[in-house]
């Protein structure tokens, strides 16, 4: 008899590459270049306290949550702001609906809102997007500092590059740069999560040698991917090998022990199906031939039926 057909690869695809948006702006924080020096150089002699000071304070370092000046950016001090109104209404017996309302914000951001206790979360998730704007950002740092900086001129050399924005978007990245000297090196160009996240599921010998090396820059930058690599690793090693039975229990208990929120809820997942997922990892019996006949058989219902017909979408 087959067994039911559990898809755990697929939905360890998901939660993974949850993880790599979640922690992707680790990757875009610059390392601290005095650090590595100092690491580099090793041991010696202490310094003598500098005589004089520097004309000007060097801006901080942008973290997601600062600009290049090292102010709190305007996106994360909104979201402070509507997490703690959505809270204190809820607090005060408001409804979502009521709340919408009176925020004049879409309910369904209310209520991601409502849903999370940490503000936190809602900031790393904000702070970490990936932009249309980021492999352009070197080149408009250069052309900054060689002095063209007029947001116009600069949205123009962008889109004879190919790029599709907006010059609003322009402007807004390059308005920090006006209190400073100069345009500060910008973050290193990040992959995209959904291309770190196949990296990170791909077979070693599949990856070209560049690849290999950026995901292994990548695990060196952020702890938490390289533990992420370290459970997907395991993972694949036991569904290849069908060793479910023997290892699937102790799995989950790596990643329980592990701080690691996404991958907690896919070990909660398999456990509330934990016989069929085991016998999935485990039996060389599978009922895809037969879910794949049967989504074969209502296709050519709908078309003999004409269900599929460009007419049922079209509205009277």
């Amino acid at each position: 008899m087959a067994t039911p057909a559990p898809r755990p690869r697929a939905y360890l695809t998901e939660y993974a590459e949850k993880t790599v948006v979640a922690h992707r702006a680790c990757l875009t924080q610059p390392q601290n270049r005095n650090d590595t020096r100092a690491a580099a150089a090793g041991p010696g002699p202490a310094e003598a306290p500098p005589t004089t000071s520097p004309a000007r304070p060097l801006p901080a370092e942008p973290d997601g949550l600062r600009d290049v000046c090292g102010r709190e950016r305007r996106l994360v001090t909104r979201t402070r702001e509507r997490h703690a109104a959505v809270h204190d209404l809820l607090a005060a017996g408001k409804s979502l609906g009521v709340i919408s309302r009176i925020l004049s914000l879409d309910r369904a951001t209310v209520q991601r809102f409502a849903r999370e206790p940490d503000v936190a979360k809602l900031l790393v998730k904000a702070t970490s997007r990936e932009s249309s704007l980021d492999p352009f950002k070197p080149y408009l740092n250069q052309r900054w500092n060689e002095g063209i900086t007029d947001a116009a001129a600069l949205h123009a050399e962008l889109q004879a590059r190919g790029w599709q924005g907006s010059a609003q978007a322009v402007r807004r990245y390059v308005r920090p740069f006006r209190q400073l000297a100069a345009a500060p090196p910008p973050a290193p160009v990040v992959p995209k999560a959904r291309q770190i996240t196949r990296w990170l599921l791909s077979r070693p010998e599949h990856l070209q040698p560049g690849e290999r090396d950026q995901l292994a820059a990548i695990q060196d930058r952020c702890p938490h991917l390289d533990a992420l690599a370290g459970h997907v690793r395991s993972f694949a090693e036991m569904m290849t090998g069908r060793r479910g039975e023997q290892q699937l229990e102790g799995w989950l208990a790596a990643v329980d022990a592990d701080d690691q929120p996404c991958l907690h809820s896919f070990a909660a997942g398999i456990r509330r199906d934990l016989q069929a997922v085991t016998a999935g990892l485990t039996l060389p019996y599978s009922s895809g031939a037969v879910e794949g006949n049967v989504n074969r058989i209502k296709m050519i219902k709908r078309q003999m039926y004409g269900r599929a017909s460009f007419g049922l979408l079209l509205i009277d």
